[in-house]
C-alpha cells in the first residue's frame, strides 16, 4: 500500500494514463479518444476543451477505488508543437489547439525567409523554418483573433503547448508554466541561453508575456485542486514532450542509443553531449534538464506514421490499421509499388511542406495487399531515412533500434522495419513509453525512486533480426529514393 504515481500522455488521437506502484507495477490504465478536424486542406486542429475533458476522463478511471493520499505525485507527457491560446482569468481557450502536423502558417513563414534568418533561427533554436514548429502558428492565432491581441496588451492572455495548457487547468490557473525540452521545440527559445528570445519573438510577432515561464523538467511544477477524482496537492514533479519522455523512458541516459517512437507520427531521438547542428535535415533540441543538468539532442520528426496505416485502411474499405496489416502479409513483397505518405508535407530530413502523397509503381496487376504492404513499407522506409540521417551526423555507426508506441504491437511492421535498416529492432515491456517516462523522472524528483530510476518499465520485451539480404535492401532503397523524388519535385 506504498504511493502511486499517475503519468498522464496527451496525445494527437488520445490521451492515456497510468497508475503506477512502488514496485514498478500498472496498477491501472486508460484511454480516451481526441477528435482532430481538417477545415481546410492542410489545416490541423483540436479542441483545448476537448482534449482537457479527455484527460479528466482518463485520469477519474485510474483513481476509481484510489485512496487518495497514496497518489504521491504526478508527471505529464504531451503532443509536442502543438499550440493554442486561452484568457488567463476564465481559462477560456481562444481559438482552436493547432497541432503539429498543421501547415496553416506556412505562406507567413515563406514571407520571412532568407539565408541570414533561417541560419539565425537555427543557430539560435537547433530548428530549420518548417509549419511544424509553433512561433508562427502562434502569431497566425494572434492574428486571427482580434481579441487575443487586446487581452495580450492587457494581460490576459496566456499561450503555450499542451502540457502548459494541462499545468494550467491542473492548477485551477495558478501555473503557467513549461519544461526546457518543450520550450526548445516552439522556435523562440535560446536552446543555449535556456531563455525565451525577444529577438525571434518580435519577429514572429508573439509578446513574451504571453508565453509560459520555462522551467527544469524535474521541477516540482505546483499542485493540483480538487476536480472530479483527482485530490487537492498533488505536486507535478515531471513535465516532458512525449518524444523525449519516450527516450527517457528506454533508459538512454547518454549518446550512442537512438529510439523510435511510432504515434500519429514517429519522432527518432539520440542524445549528443553537447548541441550539435544538424548538415542532414535534423533538429537539434533540449531533451530534458534534470538535477541541474541539460540533456541535448538530435531528432528527426516525421509527419506522418502509423496514421498512414489507418489513413490507407479507410481508403482500401478496411476496418483499420489491424485489417490492413492482415491483408499486406498475404504477399511477400510490395509488387513494385511504392507509397510516399507525405499526407501532411514530408517532415526530416527532406522537410518538403508542400509535398503530397503519392503511391507509385502501379500496374494491373497491384492487387490491394500490395498497396497494404506499400504502406507498411513507407512508415519503416521513412525511419531508415532518419537513422542514415543520424548516423550522418554523428559520424558512427548506430548498431540497434528501440522502439516505443503503439504501432510496436505490429510484429510485421517492426520486421520491415529491421530489414530495411539491417538493423536489430528492440521492444520494449511497456509499449506506453511516454508515459512510463515521465513518471520514472517523476518517481526520481519526488524520492520514491533512486536516480537511476526504477528498471521493469525499461524491461526489453525481445529483439527483432533483419531476415532479407543486404543487396533486397538496396533494391528497396533505390526504388524508395526514386518514388521520394517524384514527390520532392511537386511545385
Amino acid at each position: 500500500m506504498g504511493p502511486l504515481l499517475l503519468a498522464i500522455d496527451q496525445g494527437t488521437s488520445n490521451s492515456k494514463a497510468l497508475l503506477i506502484d512502488q514496485s514498478e507495477a500498472i496498477v491501472a490504465k486508460a484511454s480516451a479518444p481526441v477528435g482532430v478536424s481538417y477545415p481546410r486542406p492542410g489545416w490541423v486542429e483540436q479542441s483545448g476543451e476537448e482534449i482537457w475533458q479527455s484527460v479528466l476522463a482518463v485520469i477519474e478511471r485510474c483513481l476509481t477505488d484510489i485512496d487518495p493520499p497514496r497518489l504521491a505525485a504526478i508527471g505529464i507527457s504531451n503532443q509536442r508543437e502543438s499550440v493554442m491560446l486561452w484568457e488567463r482569468h476564465t481559462g477560456r481557450p481562444v481559438g482552436p489547439c493547432v497541432t503539429w502536423q498543421c501547415r496553416r502558417s506556412a505562406e507567413r513563414l515563406d514571407a520571412l525567409r532568407s539565408p541570414a534568418f533561417e541560419a539565425e533561427v537555427l543557430g539560435l533554436t537547433g530548428l530549420g523554418l518548417d509549419p511544424l514548429f509553433p512561433a508562427a502558428k502562434l502569431g497566425w492565432l494572434l492574428d486571427a483573433y482580434p481579441d487575443a491581441r487586446r487581452l495580450a496588451d492587457h494581460g490576459g492572455l496566456c499561450a503555450g503547448t499542451v502540457d502548459s495548457w494541462l499545468l494550467f487547468k491542473l492548477t485551477g490557473g495558478a501555473v503557467h508554466a513549461t519544461d526546457f525540452g518543450n520550450a526548445s521545440r516552439t522556435q523562440l527559445f535560446d536552446i543555449h541561453r535556456l531563455g525565451w528570445s525577444t529577438e525571434l519573438a518580435d519577429v514572429f510577432g508573439v509578446p513574451i508575456s504571453i508565453l509560459p515561464s520555462p522551467r527544469p523538467s524535474d521541477t516540482r511544477f505546483g499542485e493540483t485542486i480538487a476536480q472530479g477524482a483527482i485530490p487537492p496537492g498533488v505536486p507535478i514533479h515531471a513535465v516532458m514532450g512525449d518524444s523525449h519522455a519516450a527516450l527517457y523512458g528506454h533508459g538512454i541516459r547518454k549518446p550512442g542509443a537512438v529510439k523510435a517512437t511510432y504515434g500519429t507520427g514517429s519522432s527518432l531521438m539520440t542524445l549528443t553531449d553537447t548541441p550539435l547542428r544538424s548538415v542532414s535535415g535534423l533538429s537539434t533540441t533540449i531533451a530534458w534538464q534534470e538535477g541541474g543538468t541539460t540533456a541535448y539532442a538530435l531528432e528527426g520528426n516525421i509527419s506522418v506514421s502509423a496514421q498512414a496505416a489507418g489513413w490507407a485502411a479507410s481508403i482500401l474499405g478496411l476496418k483499420d490499421a489491424a485489417e490492413l496489416t492482415t491483408l499486406a502479409a498475404t504477399v511477400e513483397d510490395n509488387g513494385g509499388v511504392y507509397f510516399v505518405p507525405a499526407l501532411a508535407g514530408l517532415g526530416a530530413p527532406h522537410w518538403q511542406d508542400k509535398a503530397r502523397a503519392v503511391f507509385s509503381g502501379m500496374s494491373l496487376g497491384t492487387s490491394r495487399a500490395h498497396l497494404a504492404r506499400a504502406t507498411l513499407e513507407a512508415i519503416a522506409l521513412q525511419v531508415r531515412d532518419v537513422f542514415g540521417a543520424m548516423e550522418t551526423d554523428l559520424g558512427a555507426s548506430l548498431e540497434i533500434l528501440s522502439v516505443d508506441g503503439g504501432a510496436t504491437q505490429n510484429d510485421l511492421l517492426m520486421q520491415i522495419q529491421a530489414d530495411v535498416l539491417q538493423r536489430p529492432v528492440q521492444r520494449k515491456m511497456v509499449s506506453e513509453l511516454s508515459a512510463a517516462g515521465v513518471a520514472t523522472m517523476a518517481g526520481v524528483a519526488a524520492g520514491i525512486w533512486t536516480a537511476e530510476g526504477p528498471s521493469a518499465l525499461r524491461r526489453s520485451r525481445d529483439r527483432l533480426e533483419p531476415r532479407i539480404d543486404p543487396s533486397q535492401q538496396e533494391v528497396l532503397l533505390q526504388a524508395w529514393g526514386d518514388a521520394l523524388k517524384r514527390v520532392v519535385l511537386l511545385p
